[in-house]
């Protein structure tokens, strides 16, 4: 692949606000990988990235390699470094993580749950209906974040929070998949179920809607894999993902 071939226009010097060379690389090829401007799969040129990112190429092999780590890029030996495809498996267990974390939170939430925090919630739905009329995918996509780390903040664990982040951080990419106007009005619904359980102290309702919410994702993304299985490490053309 020619450095011509390749432009990365995507890969903006400006695109992150990290410091030092490797961190800034690091972190655009991390959001382009994530956002799917880079797919998986895509073998990644490191002189067309240097040039782009404006840095040598040691940065962009460190950075890479940072992104090899968290399975996000696969590094082969003569060959160069390639987008990982994506692995069911790993989607499953992130998500059997955040369903047994996120709907114990709220279950926990929900007897006490305080006016301010329904409040917070409530206000941050309106964003999310906001973000959609105006069909901002990566807007929602953000007010969807804030509206999960909003209940692990008035948890107040910390260990859980991390944790938390870490299976969420895992299903950033295979969340994207699913970016579309559909997915984020049912998401919509679900979270708005949601409130209501945290609005009416019930604890028990309250879990039940997160494990809805999380579970209804979930069959979405089983679906599109098997629509799609050529993006994925573990699945064949058969299918492969039956549970």
């Amino acid at each position: 692949m020619s450095v011509a071939a390749v432009t990365y226009d995507f890969l903006s010097p400006g695109r992150t606000a990290a410091k030092g060379a490797t961190a800034r690389v690091y972190a655009a090829l991390r959001e382009a990988i994530v956002q799917l401007d880079l797919k998986p799969g895509e073998f990644l040129d490191k002189q067309a990235i240097a040039l782009r990112m404006g840095v040598s190429r040691f940065p962009v092999g460190e950075a890479m390699n940072r992104l090899a780590a968290e399975g996000l890029a696969d590094i082969i030996p003569q060959s160069g470094s390639r987008v990982a495809f994506i692995k069911i498996s790993d989607t499953r267990e992130n998500m059997f993580l955040r369903r047994a974390l996120e709907a114990e939170t709220v279950r926990r939430l929900a007897p006490h749950a305080s006016a301010a925090l329904i409040e917070q919630l409530a206000s941050n739905l309106r964003y999310q209906k906001v973000a959609i009329d105006a069909q901002d995918l990566k807007g929602f996509h953000g007010f969807d974040l804030a509206f999960h780390a909003l209940l692990q903040d008035y948890l107040g664990f910390e260990r859980v929070r991390g944790a938390t982040e870490t299976a969420r951080l895992g299903l950033d990419r295979v969340r994207q998949l699913l970016n579309t106007r559909r997915r984020l009005e049912l998401t919509l619904a679900e979270h708005e179920a949601i409130l209501a359980a945290l609005e009416a102290h019930d604890g028990d309702a309250a879990g039940k809607a997160m494990c809805r919410h999380l579970d209804a994702v979930m069959a979405e993304l089983e679906t599109f894999a098997r629509e799609r299985p050529e993006l994925f490490a573990d699945l064949n053309s058969t299918g492969g993902i039956d549970t």
